[in-house]
């Protein structure tokens, strides 16, 4: 009761005008199969959304959403980096699993810029695939990001549609030394960013989020129309650096432009819900919102808010990898509820397939744990969660307890020039910035007394050697039976840039690559 008494009078504070009507139940017929929307933002932090404690309170929409359904406090992204927490949400694996890694350098942090020669391998089975084989659509709209050579692209891998890009919209280049980055429809490009997609890096003025929403509002309606199952992967980009925002929404926040990414985007998540009610498919249309990982706290002003966690992304510190999250399904998730349940967004794989009647395959490990028991009935249970960095085990979480074995935010030399993960955070060898191995002494949170990570449990603490035991053997446990993927994120070559993607031939758009020189990455984080 108290919760619902909390909730209702937030959503009175709220200062802007929701989209959504209140008290949502359900709306409309039901389908055979249930349709899905993860709506999955880029760099966005725990603490961005007025729902979950960000004081200017300007999300009116998620936080609607939330009061709708459910709010899930303890949820983690599969690695605190954009590409290896993609491919961990859409395999349902630990990228150390999946091949989402470097060995380049030990715990380093991989992703797929535009020289990168690896992508998601043909071997990782993926959530669209096994929809597909069930008879849903499903469509990417926006960034990709787990490879831009032919093979590693959407459509070859269960996505029937696609709209939006590879790599992370950086620019603008000269198309000499650097080409600027495609923009795709389906398989094919379509223009460029700055050329054809224009962002204006002095304003920040963009109309990409809208072209976005508006793509998403017509594959619901055409699904809708076909009374075919959907899924829908809406992982919009506008609040990864360069920051953007259309002419509507410059100014609007407090925030300033990261601020007004975030208005556009909220009313973007409250057009597509209002869709789907005004479409009377909401009670068969689970929708999740969520991040890739957590907000970039070295880009200061620019970059979100992780509320009152530890250091932001790249890092695995709660700041780095705990990631909002809200599930909404009016008529089958009860609104007004607060879960607590430790899960991942590995988790939605699993999840999806089961509320698909689709097996998980069995022919590999599965990371992913079907959360629909919390979500339809509040279930709760005990399951470790395991935090790498690059090729290394960094921490575990087991209930309220989190073990870390290994610690580093980024190097002196880096933190000299004034690259900071955790600004105004230093703990004492906590914070580390050189890599320290704790493995034979791990270093203790209770994250319900301390989730920000201020206050290890002393070694000698009772509390210490009962809980500490317990993590060790799941730790050991989860070593025995690793099996590493083929690291994808070693070698660059700049020659398999974005010179002539599918497409270019026939807008008279190719560009001519350099000799193909391969070489090892360097990750300096």
């Amino acid at each position: 009761m108290a919760s619902r008494n909390w909730l209702s009078i937030f959503l009175l504070s709220a200062v802007s005008t929701s989209i959504l009507p209140r008290n949502v139940l359900s709306s409309g017929r039901p389908q055979h199969k249930p349709n899905v929307i993860i709506m999955l933002m880029d760099d966005v932090g725990w603490g961005d959304l007025g729902i979950f404690g960000e004081p200017n309170k300007e999300t009116v929409n998620l936080d609607r959403m939330a009061i709708d359904g459910i709010m899930l406090m303890d949820v983690y992204s599969g690695n605190p980096l954009c590409s290896p927490s993609r491919a961990a949400l859409l395999s349902g694996r630990l990228p150390i699993r999946n091949g989402f890694y470097t060995t380049n350098g030990h715990a380093r942090n991989g992703y797929t810029p535009q020289n990168i020669m690896g992508g998601i391998p043909d071997s990782e089975i993926l959530l669209p695939e096994l929809l597909q084989k069930a008879g849903y659509r499903n469509k990417i709209i926006g960034k990709w990001h787990l490879g831009h050579q032919p093979r590693f692209l959407p459509l070859r891998h269960g996505f029937h549609e696609s709209f939006g890009s590879s790599n992370c919209h950086f620019g603008p280049y000269d198309d000499v030394e650097t080409p600027n980055i495609p923009v795709f429809k389906d398989d094919r490009m379509i223009g460029r960013f700055f050329e054809d997609f224009v962002i204006n890096k002095t304003t920040g003025e963009s109309n990409l989020t809208q072209i976005y929403i508006q793509q998403a509002l017509e594959f619901i309606e055409r699904q809708a129309k076909a009374d075919d199952p959907f899924f829908l992967f809406w992982t919009p980009d506008a609040t990864h650096e360069p920051l953007y925002a259309s002419a509507k929404f410059l100014g609007s926040s407090q925030r300033g432009l990261y601020g007004d990414a975030m208005i556009e985007l909220d009313d973007g998540v409250g057009r597509i819900l209002r869709k789907l009610l005004d479409l009377g498919i909401a009670n068969n249309t689970l929708v999740v919102f969520s991040s890739d990982n957590g907000a970039a706290t070295y880009a200061k002003v620019h970059g979100g808010s992780n509320g009152p966690f530890l250091c932001g992304k790249e890092t695995t510190y709660e700041g780095g990898v705990r990631e909002p999250a809200i599930a909404w399904w009016p008529g089958s998730i009860r609104p007004n509820q607060v879960s607590r349940q430790v899960s991942t967004l590995m988790d939605l794989f699993s999840t999806i397939l089961d509320l698909a009647s689709i097996p998980v395959p069995n022919d590999r490990v599965i990371d992913g744990i079907s959360l629909l028991p919390t979500l339809l009935n509040g279930t709760t249970f005990q399951r470790p969660v395991f935090y790498y960095r690059g090729d290394e085990l960094m921490s575990v979480r087991m209930g309220s307890y989190k073990a870390h074995l290994w610690t580093w935010t980024n190097s002196i030399e880096e933190f000299q020039q004034g690259v900071n993960f955790c600004p105004g955070q230093e703990v004492a060898g906590v914070t580390t910035h050189i890599q320290t191995n704790h493995t034979n002494q791990p270093i203790l949170f209770h994250l319900g007394r301390d989730p920000g990570e201020r206050y290890p449990i002393s070694f000698h603490n009772r509390e210490y050697t009962d809980n500490i035991r317990k993590l060790v053997d799941v730790v050991n446990e989860h070593k025995k039976n690793l099996i590493r993927g083929k690291p994808q994120l070693n070698y660059c070559d700049n020659a398999v840039m974005n010179w002539a993607p599918p497409g270019c031939e026939e807008l008279g758009r190719c560009l001519k690559a350099p000799s193909s020189k391969p070489h090892l990455c360097y990750w300096p984080h």
